[in-house]
């Protein structure tokens, strides 16, 4: 026992300093290009000369570039930690963040807010995060008492309550006729382009408790993997780590979702992918998640700014295309 825990120390910090420095990297490439570039040599320079560098490009890199990239790090960091949470919760490879249908509820709300006029922060913002907090209620009392233990049972009232949300989404569409209709839309395929870095500090803050809490719960995912016995005879309270994994996770996704709209995914194909790479123990993995979903995230938003001649497209798009044919290759790659 004392050989192993030096050991899955030393791997922890070497898998999170290599995630580290690839979350680096994404953050320097997603500040230093865009529709207007800024090119490496000028980001170097701003980094290093400070105030003799080009004033306009100093505002659009802090001011614009910046947050965005620090709020594309974020939503990428917390739907990859809430699919690998989910994923261990449910001991189901296809659990992702909205599998209770948490974003529908957040997208109901956010529609909401628009139609009502509120700003976009925080009005829109609000009313989202209580439409996820009314949607996530609503899961609890219908997998109370004992079938909250069920994955099944998890499982089929998300399908349940996603499929119902999606009908009111697709109503509340119909009966918006004006421009507001172009503001729901983008917003529902993922929106990073109103933010401001005060709104990301916030959300950082928020998001910073949830993933220590995971962090600090990670062993107790791991032995609940091996079984409902073996968790118990192990120590771990079943029934109330399970509700605090929901709990917070829920939390944590309804809060980004908030602020970026809909983004699928991701928190499907990261934790897939670096479960294949560094192995099952969520001791590597929470931390490993967090880092390089966020840096894929920002690759994505990049990809988001400048692929398109005509302005930028919304990053769920972009997390679509690469997320599903990826995924379909990890199925089949795990199958065999």
């Amino acid at each position: 026992m004392t050989n192993q825990t030096p050991s899955i120390l030393g791997r922890m910090l070497w898998v999170s300093f290599l995630m580290f420095f690839l979350l680096l990297i994404a953050l320097f490439f997603g500040i230093s290009q865009g529709s207007t570039s800024g090119g490496i040599k000028n980001i170097w320079q701003l980094i290093f000369k400070g105030n003799e560098a080009d004033p306009v490009l100093t505002t659009i890199i802090w001011q614009i570039r910046f947050p965005r990239t620090l709020l594309a790090a974020l939503a990428g960091a917390t739907l990859s930690l809430g699919g690998l949470v989910f994923q261990a919760l449910l001991r189901n490879p296809l659990a992702e963040p909205y599998i209770l249908g948490i974003s529908g509820g957040s997208a109901i709300g956010a529609i909401f807010g628009i139609i009502m006029g509120f700003s976009r922060f925080p009005g829109v913002s609000l009313t989202a995060f209580a439409g996820s907090i009314a949607t996530l209620l609503l899961l609890l009392v219908m997998s109370s008492g004992r079938t909250l233990l069920k994955n099944d049972s998890l499982l089929l009232s998300g399908v349940m309550v996603n499929a119902f949300c999606s009908a009111i989404i697709m109503f509340l569409i119909s009966m918006t006729q004006d421009s507001r209709l172009h503001s729901i839309m983008f917003w529902l395929m993922g929106d990073f382009s109103m933010v401001d870095l005060q709104q990301v500090k916030i959300l950082g803050a928020v998001l910073f408790f949830c993933f220590v809490l995971l962090f600090m719960l990670s062993n107790s995912m791991n032995l609940m993997l091996l079984g409902k016995e073996m968790a118990q005879s192990m120590g771990v309270n079943i029934k109330a780590v399970t509700i605090t994994l929901l709990i917070a996770t829920s939390f944590m996704v309804s809060a980004t979702v908030s602020h970026c709209g809909l983004l699928g995914f991701v928190g499907l194909v990261i934790p897939h992918l670096l479960r294949l790479i560094f192995g099952p123990d969520h001791r590597v993995l929470v931390p490993a998640c967090v880092l390089g979903g966020g840096a894929y995230m920002i690759l994505c938003d990049l990809l988001a700014r400048t692929l398109s001649q005509h302005g930028e497209m919304p990053v769920g798009v972009i997390t679509a295309m690469v997320g599903a044919p990826l995924f379909i290759y990890l199925l089949k790659r795990s199958a065999k």
